[in-house]
């Protein structure tokens, strides 16, 4: 459990995209843009992430790597660091979850969850 000195949180806003979609060959891509705010007391870096993808037919992808975009941000107690990335599953409806492994400036390791958040092509969905 995470205690007030390693507090991290993860916001998300996603997007359809039309435009670089193809329904016809169970193609949906998405975008997603997230927010990653330290609202601890020690200042950590994002090290690795894990990511769960799951379509509508049950399709499970799991992603692992170094970082996101490139990048191994560093914030320090109040700071927040945002990215856009995008998804590609096979149904017009999906979800993804996951985890950020974090170090803490004292050398300290914890895990900042990523809530599950809804992939949704626009008028699927009521």
């Amino acid at each position: 459990m995470d205690t007030p000195a390693r507090l991290v949180t993860v916001e998300v806003q996603t997007a359809f995209l039309a435009e670089q979609s193809a329904p016809r060959d169970q193609r949906y891509v998405f975008s997603y843009t997230i927010t990653i705010r330290n609202q601890g007391s020690v200042a950590a870096r994002l090290m690795t992430r894990h990511w769960i993808i799951t379509d509508s037919n049950g399709k499970v992808q799991e992603v692992r790597g170094s970082g996101v975009v490139g990048e191994q941000p560093h914030l320090k107690p109040g700071q927040a660091f945002r990215y856009s990335s995008g998804a590609v599953i096979e149904t017009p409806v999906g979800a993804m979850q996951g985890s950020y492994q974090m170090v803490g400036d004292d050398g300290e390791k914890f895990e900042a969850p990523i809530p599950p958040f809804r992939l949704a092509m626009p008028g699927v969905l009521n």
